[in-house]
């Protein structure tokens, strides 16, 4: 697969630093919780479609009601990008859970478990 250009990966920050604008002052739907960062944003090359990376902190519930609201409020959110931002296309959005954050609390919590029973070993 082709890596993204300089001119790409400019679009891709662009659009991730204008959704999380919106999410943040524009976006008044209770289900979508009130900590919803965007973690990224990969957009075509041919400009057409938008992944959205979001991180919800909560539980599953949040994380469902989140998603749905924002599915909901899709052309909502396209309409407030494309005057925001001045691209040929404005990318349809879809919006999927990234999961890294939790991944790497998690992985942090189990070396920190680790290296607390090998200190505890070595007092012999």
């Amino acid at each position: 697969m082709r890596k993204n250009s300089i001119k790409n990966t400019r679009i891709n920050a662009e659009v991730q630093k204008e959704l999380s604008s919106i999410l943040r002052m524009e976006i008044k739907d209770p289900r979508i919780a009130a900590m919803t960062s965007v973690t990224g944003a990969q957009v075509a090359p041919d400009l057409k479609t938008c992944k959205v990376y979001i991180s919800v902190l909560g539980d599953d519930r949040a994380k469902e009601d989140t998603l749905r609201g924002l599915r909901s409020a899709e052309g909502f959110i396209r309409r407030l990008l494309a005057r925001n931002l001045n691209l040929r296309n404005t990318p349809e959005l879809s919006f999927v859970l990234d999961q890294s954050i939790e991944y790497g609390v998690h992985m942090s919590k189990l070396i920190d478990e680790v290296v607390e029973k090998e200190g505890g070993g070595d007092d012999d």
